[in-house]
């Protein structure tokens, strides 16, 4: 089976993550969705997070009844921070039936060379990258190249540099933008 591995704080999950998350159900061979709710993200200040299992339970509460969206604790039992490399490894390890890619949004691609082990996930999983507004963009919105999408391929092949073209990573061109952030969310409150 095709796995979508979204991770994040979801520190508060909102209908952009949902909606998003279903869309690639819907419009990828992606057969599942995981939102791999992180209990901490090493890019990222605790400070305002709120309790793991609080997320995870606003997580499932945001996705029940949705086929193929599926709450993760998964994270929960790994050591900390929370890498995504660690945490597929350890997926493909516990699951090794099932086929992973990674969602993340651009803003996540324009620093994915700062990310621990960037190129083992590159050279082992599909990466599926969604619009979101990036650094570097007069207009907030990413170049119409820069999402182009391509086939999802399960055997990615070495990687020797990171580019926007990389083989291994689908650009989701025709998924919808959903102009909403969880600190937008938490600075409203």
């Amino acid at each position: 089976m095709n796995i979508g591995i979204y991770g994040g704080s979801f520190n508060p999950v909102h209908f952009g993550h949902v909606g998003l998350a279903k869309w690639i159900v819907e419009h990828t061979d992606i057969e599942e969705v995981w939102l791999m709710v992180s209990p901490n993200n090493p890019l990222k200040n605790t400070d305002e997070l709120a309790p793991e299992q609080e997320r995870l339970a606003g997580v499932r509460s945001a996705i029940q009844g949705i086929p193929g969206l599926i709450a993760s604790d998964f994270e929960f039992a790994l050591p900390r921070p929370s890498y995504t490399a660690n945490t597929l490894r350890e997926l493909t390890k516990a699951f090794p039936q099932h086929c992973f890619s990674l969602i993340i949004g651009e803003d996540n691609w324009e620093i994915f060379s700062q990310w621990r082990e960037y190129e083992y996930i590159l050279s082992n999983f599909p990466v599926l990258v969604y619009p979101r507004h990036c650094r570097g963009f007069a207009d907030g919105e990413p170049t119409a190249d820069r999402r182009r999408k391509q086939t999802l391929d399960c055997s990615a092949p070495s990687v020797t540099h990171l580019s926007n073209t990389h083989p291994s990573v689908t650009h989701l061109s025709d998924a919808p933008y959903f102009d909403i952030s969880s600190t937008d969310i938490r600075h409203q409150s």
